[in-house]
């Protein structure tokens, strides 16, 4: 083949994501298809009498990024480090993510829950992303 092949997101060999711009991007376009899917489905079962709107939680958008983020635990096979940095990702984009929510209470489940798990995406990719990559060349 002549023509060069692109493809989003650019990945290596073994399945991992090459730049941290690809994976904030697909993870932000998971988060947006999330949330527009909890919107339509928040407003489908208020408008049948099922709840009011925005009582759906905002954190259910994070299943398309959280995806993403076991793709790639999977992509760096076996070892330690991608043990450790996940830990430590999920420990602190949690508790970010939580503390965004908490802030954000009087908004309502879905807004604050949205805005939450914008938050866990976001802190878990950078941790994620740079934390592999760190601890994979210090432990070899």
């Amino acid at each position: 083949m002549t023509e060069a092949e692109s493809s989003f997101p650019r990945r290596d060999a073994d399945g991992r994501i090459l730049a941290v711009t690809d994976l904030l991007g697909l993870v932000l376009a998971g988060l947006v298809i999330g949330v527009l899917a909890l919107l339509v489905f928040d407003g489908g079962f208020s408008l049948l009498g099922f709840g009011d709107f925005g009582g759906a939680s905002g954190w259910l958008a994070v299943i398309l990024p959280a995806w993403v983020f076991v793709e790639e635990f999977r992509a760096w096979s076996f070892g330690a480090a991608r043990v450790v940095v996940a830990l430590v990702g999920v420990a602190v984009s949690v508790t970010f993510g939580l503390l965004v929510a908490g802030l954000l209470n009087e908004a309502g489940p879905l807004w604050s829950g949205a805005a939450a798990a914008v938050a866990f995406s976001l802190a878990y990719s950078l941790i994620w992303f740079y934390g592999i990559r760190w601890l994979a060349h210090r432990t070899g």
